[in-house]
């Protein structure tokens, strides 16, 4: 699996509006605000601050605010944002690209003019604060949030992950969403382990994706061969096996299991579980043409195969956080038509870079950056940059 190096892009939309209203000659003294001094994201765009202070007072303080700042989680920011990129987005919205339904309403309701005007109100205005108590916090890095909880499955597999105990599997080094897949098995019953039903049970999807990303970071220990079977034998009985488990056993999917350097007795049984408990329609069709002699001699094979750690995990969300600023946070990020990202609302953060990753917000290169990020690792950006004081680059 590549390491975690992708520049995030994380794409802003606006969001509430109210009913179309008559068009004020004039806002009320107190709703004026008068905008920065010749402020760059102003002159991008051409539009008239003053003017568009009249239209946020009719159609986006509901939602916005008249100083910008979202009025709920979810609702991102506006204040200080880059004009250019915000004229974009309601263009976007008008040409039907984006889809909240009233946003599109508004945008195409409003003149060009009109447009100019609003964003380069809200580009105007002073950026808002941090969110209270988290500015300043030093965040747990996710090894960290992975390792404490691993601490309660020591016992069973091993401080570091490899497991020393027989019939028990090791998770060093293991593909990260086919861990959480197993341990929510568990706790379904579709594998039946008493142990491991209970354990865990309570931890969120987060948390077991902290937890997992944890241990595919830790490296594998080499295990000598088992008391049975034929690793040389053994080898040309995983051509089929090697399409999905990776060359040698080692898994380049983060949703495939692993199988070098995995616990003898625990491989012989989880291969067998295909036979009877486990459902798994190419498993099943496989696994049913071994004898229990081939199974213990793929399983000879893959025990003495070198494995390795399943993923790089960034030390921090700001080591992540390094790479997004390449685009986002530099003189020239405005020429990119780009948002600022620190200092916005961490619920929309989250919203937007998952929609990106599940395909449902438009725009291929963001899919592909990124489609190998879990939700832990978007939970932890997120929270960074909601944390970080925002400016007016």
């Amino acid at each position: 699996m590549k390491t975690l190096i992708s520049v995030i892009a994380l794409a802003l939309a606006l969001t509430g509006c109210t009913e179309n209203k008559e068009p004020a000659a004039k806002a009320p003294p107190s709703a004026t605000v008068t905008p920065a001094a010749k402020p760059v994201a102003e002159k991008s765009v051409g539009g008239d601050a003053a003017a568009g202070n009249a239209i946020a007072e009719r159609e986006c303080k509901g939602c916005h605010g008249l100083d910008g700042r979202g009025v709920a989680p979810g609702i991102p920011h506006l204040a200080a944002q880059r004009a250019r990129y915000l004229l974009l987005a309601l263009t976007e919205y008008k040409e039907v690209r984006r889809t909240h339904a009233a946003l599109r309403e508004l945008a195409r309701r409003l003149t060009e003019t009109e447009l100019r005007n609003v964003v380069a109100y809200y580009a105007s205005q002073p950026p808002v604060s941090a969110a209270a108590g988290a500015k300043g916090v030093q965040q747990a890095s996710l090894l960290e949030k992975g390792k404490s909880l691993a601490a309660g499955c020591a016992k069973c597999h091993g401080e570091d992950g490899n497991s020393r105990t027989p019939g028990t599997p090791s998770l060093a080094g293991q593909q990260p969403h086919y861990l959480v897949t197993a341990i929510q098995e568990y706790h379904r019953g579709d594998r039946r382990t008493a142990a491991m039903k209970s354990m865990l049970r309570d931890a969120s999807r987060l948390e077991l994706e902290s937890l997992a990303l944890y241990y595919a970071s830790r490296a594998p220990a080499q295990r000598p061969a088992p008391a049975f079977g034929d690793p040389a034998a053994g080898e040309p009985l995983t051509a089929m096996c090697g399409g999905c488990h990776g060359p040698g056993g080692v898994s380049r999917d983060a949703a495939t299991p692993s199988l070098a350097g995995q616990d003898p007795q625990y491989l012989v049984r989880s291969i067998k579980a295909y036979r009877t408990s486990r459902q798994h329609w190419g498993m099943q069709r496989y696994v049913a043409g071994l004898s229990d002699k081939d199974i213990e001699n793929i399983t000879a094979f893959y025990v003495v195969q070198k494995s390795q750690p399943a993923d790089t995990v960034p030390s921090s969300a700001r080591d992540l956080a390094a790479k997004c600023d390449r685009c986002h946070d530099t003189e020239d990020s405005a020429k990119m038509v780009v948002p600022i990202l620190r200092g916005q609302d961490k619920d929309y953060l989250v919203m937007a870079l998952r929609a990106y990753r599940d395909d449902k917000r438009e725009s291929t290169t963001m899919h592909k950056m990124s489609i190998i990020y879990s939700n832990a690792i978007i939970d932890d950006i997120a929270s960074y940059y909601a944390s970080q004081q925002r400016d007016k680059r």
